[in-house]
């Protein structure tokens, strides 16, 4: 079924990217300031209809982002404006630490977060003994030493549709499907700072935190890199390794593949179509 905005209306779509640290997350929340809340706080001073807007995922407290993919629907005697020209007005209505980086009219059926084929997120770790100041709300501070040539071993290893359970946390509520398709999983390293890069068809929640968490683990030598697929096969998030903090993870980009098909909406399953990095 193609998604489309109401009779009478245009759906613009938008790049978004911030810093997390002083925000409870992307989503709204009953008591908390959310980046969702600053946007469409900022769009109710462009538009009267005071637009509710829709992502392509829903990360965490803490985290950042530089590809957030978002849509929202106007009446369309409404939107006068260029699309350039709307990066301009919103941002003068937002925080410096959340930035509209782009608008464009959405394509017939786009939805930012049904239409999306795959996400990539990165985590940085800042592995020195001193940490660089100015990475210190965007990166994890680990002083121990890592063995690299064992992180990228494991890393490969969970390259692959695998039932990802074991390394994410409850949600709170009961989930039937965990299986996800992770296509990279890579460990770089520059200088002191290493970027881990996982790129996957969805994430399961905090399941980028537990990749990170237990690569770092393997780095130290808790674990062994050929210990990581006995892992996914127990489904026991108590036998893998930690969950890294919130601060070091961006979602980096949203792809949207017009030959791969849509994914569920979940108030018709129980997919867990949305992620919390």
């Amino acid at each position: 079924m193609i998604d489309a905005p109401p009779a009478g209306h245009i759906r613009l779509r938008l790049t978004v990217a911030y810093d997390g640290t002083a925000y409870s997350g992307w989503q709204l929340q009953p008591a908390d300031v959310s980046v969702q809340l600053r946007l469409e706080e900022s769009l109710a001073k462009l538009f009267p209809s005071a637009p509710r807007v829709h992502s392509s995922s829903r990360t965490d407290t803490g985290v950042h982002a530089r590809g957030m993919s978002v849509h929202f629907d106007i009446p369309r005697d409404t939107f006068r404006m260029e699309p350039r020209k709307l990066v301009l007005a919103a941002n003068a209505h937002l925080p410096e630490d959340i930035r509209v980086v782009s608008v464009a009219r959405a394509k017939r059926g786009f939805h930012a977060r049904f239409s999306a084929s795959g996400k990539q997120y990165r985590y940085l770790v800042w592995n020195a003994a001193a940490h660089d100041p100015l990475l210190r709300a965007q990166s994890w501070h680990f002083t121990r030493p890592l063995d690299l040539a064992a992180m990228r071993a494991a890393a490969a290893s969970l390259v692959g549709r695998h039932d990802f359970r074991a390394f994410s946390s409850t949600p709170g509520y009961e989930r039937k499907h965990t299986i996800r398709h992770v296509t990279r999983c890579d460990v770089r390293r520059s200088g002191a700072l290493l970027t881990v890069v996982i790129e996957a068809d969805g994430f399961l929640y905090k399941m980028c935190r537990g990749i990170v968490g237990t690569l770092v683990q393997v780095g130290t030598g808790k674990f062994k890199p050929d210990q990581l697929l006995p892992m996914l096969a127990s489904r026991d998030r108590s036998l893998a390794g930690m969950t890294a903090p919130a601060h070091g993870l961006v979602l980096w980009k949203v792809y949207y593949d017009p030959k791969k098909p849509r994914r569920p909406d979940p108030s018709a399953t129980d997919d867990d179509a949305a992620d919390l990095g």
